[in-house]
């Protein structure tokens, strides 16, 4: 996502309800591909990252009021992007989506590691859902830990913070299911 021109974004805040129409579509064309990514490396669903994208545009449209052009356009809709996606993953609970697209290590046995993937997926399905985020990003997106956070709204050792404990449920839940980490 890159921040539109500063006209724009005015426009966007502040402007008669024509120009504000304008600048929201204006905003849409340039920003539409970067909320789906951001979505998608998220929720991992291509159909949910489609729906997540227009829910995330209607509540850029209807917080408009709020956003401030100095501080620009990226930061404020990633959030307004994550917390649409965390309130998803909250209400669902993606089994074996999540790790689905990892690539299989070549030299292991592919039953075992089918057997691996879906303990791994199962116990990444049962994180929180603020633990699983920050995770999935920060681990297996491997998305810088600033650009997690900004995303998020927290500071970066927040996030560390986050990560490290996912990572500590994780291994607990995956030595439960008797596989050592």
């Amino acid at each position: 996502m890159r921040n539109g021109s500063s006209e724009v974004l005015n426009a966007f805040r502040q402007a008669s309800p024509e120009a504000f129409e304008a600048a929201f579509e204006t905003l849409f064309r340039l920003h539409q591909r970067a909320v789906f990514g951001w979505i998608l490396r998220i929720v991992r669903n291509p159909a949910t990252a489609e729906d997540l994208t227009v829910e995330t545009f209607w509540r850029i449209h209807r917080a408009h009021r709020r956003f401030q052009p100095s501080r620009g356009f990226e930061g404020w809709a990633r959030r307004i992007v994550t917390h649409a996606a965390l309130d998803w993953l909250r209400t669902t609970r993606p089994e074996t989506e999540l790790l689905a697209d990892l690539p299989a290590p070549a030299a292991a046995d592919p039953a075992i590691s089918a057997e691996i993937r879906s303990k791994t997926a199962l116990a990444f399905s049962r994180l929180p859902p603020k633990l699983r985020i920050a995770a999935m990003l920060a681990v297996v997106e491997e998305q810088p830990h600033k650009d997690v956070a900004e995303a998020l709204g927290i500071s970066v050792a927040a996030v560390k913070l986050r990560v490290f404990r996912a990572l500590r449920l994780l291994r607990k839940d995956l030595q439960q299911q008797g596989i050592t980490p």
